[in-house]
């Protein structure tokens, strides 16, 4: 298994904020030496170590949706792929490892949606200086939005941090 760099996941995830599907998701890791099936993505989903994706309609009259995954998919399959080969057990990583990702992934995108919406909805028929002031409480809201959802990724990556060192100890 070849280590994807750093600056492959970000370029990744600021060029497909809305996500990926399931076909770039493998692509992407085949294209780096990590090739995966479409079964062992689906199965690391019903785990619960990635999240499930999100039916997005597609542009154009009957072209029905796609599943969409948080562009941090692949970052994690790396992660749960590296674990694997230190020889930590699926069970394992469910349960020490990567336990609330998903949760604060899907956490996100919930507060994604619900700006996206207060902000469409102050736009909507406000005057000048009532929209400027729910402008303004929107985006100090969502201010602190970023603050809990980097401080929950803090806590995770710190109690990750610590199962390690205990499987280490341990092992």
């Amino acid at each position: 298994m070849q280590r994807i760099p750093d600056d492959v996941f970000d370029a990744l995830e600021r060029e497909h904020p809305q996500g990926l599907t399931s076909v770039e998701i493998l692509d992407t890791l085949a294209e780096h030496g990590n090739k995966i099936s479409e079964a062992t993505l689906r199965k690391y989903v019903q785990l619960g170590l990635l999240p499930r994706s999100v039916r997005v309609g597609r542009k154009g009259k009957h072209q029905g949706s796609q599943g969409m995954y948080p562009s941090g998919v692949v970052r994690q399959i790396q992660k749960i792929r590296e674990m694997m080969a230190d020889d930590y057990t699926i069970e394992e990583i469910q349960r020490e490892f990567l336990f609330v990702r998903g949760d604060i992934e899907d956490l996100e995108r919930s507060l994604a949606k619900v700006f996206e919406a207060l902000r469409k909805a102050a736009k909507d028929g406000r005057s000048d200086t009532a929209g400027r002031i729910i402008g303004s409480e929107i985006s100090g809201a969502e201010a602190l939005a970023k603050d809990l959802l980097s401080k929950l990724t803090i806590i995770e990556k710190r109690l990750m941090s610590q199962a390690q060192l205990a499987k280490q100890a341990t092992g």
